[in-house]
């Protein structure tokens, strides 16, 4: 399980699809993502941990890791979700995301998946991700609402930025993540 595995945060990792797929073996598997479970999730916990380079509990006890990943040649601090409870949450009851941070639902098998927007209060963008990290698609979510946003293939990856912010890079499908 990826909870005994540390992607630290003083470690920017490009992984091949072998190694990739190496370490989705490694996860658990979850049906449905950002905004399946209740309770709060803290932004505060993420960024001492990008002050201490050491993860820090958020609402409820659990704790955020967080790594850095690039897309379209910009650098992104992404939140992990590599459990059932922290895929669950998502990024509910947050009312902002800092610049260039957004949050990566890890899975450890490839299927098609949907998520939704309930008690999540920022507008998204979600970018679905096949298991050797190239975007299959990218789907706008408004928030508050339980509407299902669908991956276009099997997907092993999602990674949830503000609305608009995959177009105002330039990323589109096609275009692979740097881990």
């Amino acid at each position: 399980m990826i909870d005994s595995f540390s992607l630290s945060p003083r470690h920017a990792w490009r992984l091949g699809s072998r190694t990739l797929l190496a370490v989705s073996l490694l996860l658990t598997p979850s049906l449905i993502g950002c905004g399946e479970a209740g309770g709060s999730s803290s932004t505060e916990g993420a960024v001492a941990e990008q002050q201490t380079g050491q993860p820090k509990p958020a609402g409820g006890g659990q704790v955020v890791r967080t790594t850095p990943i690039r897309i379209g040649g910009v650098e992104v601090m992404a939140e992990i979700a590599d459990n059932d409870e922290l895929r669950g949450k998502g990024l509910m009851y947050r009312d902002s995301l800092a610049e260039n941070h957004g949050m990566l639902f890890v899975y450890g098998t490839a299927q098609v998946r949907s998520f939704w927007m309930r008690n999540t209060r920022i507008p998204l963008d979600i970018a679905f991700i096949d298991s050797n990290g190239v975007i299959l698609n990218i789907e706008q979510m408004e928030p508050q609402t339980d509407a299902n946003h669908f991956s276009q293939g099997p997907m092993m990856y999602a990674l949830e930025m503000d609305q608009g912010w995959f177009e105002a890079h330039g990323v589109e499908p096609g275009e692979r993540l740097e881990f």
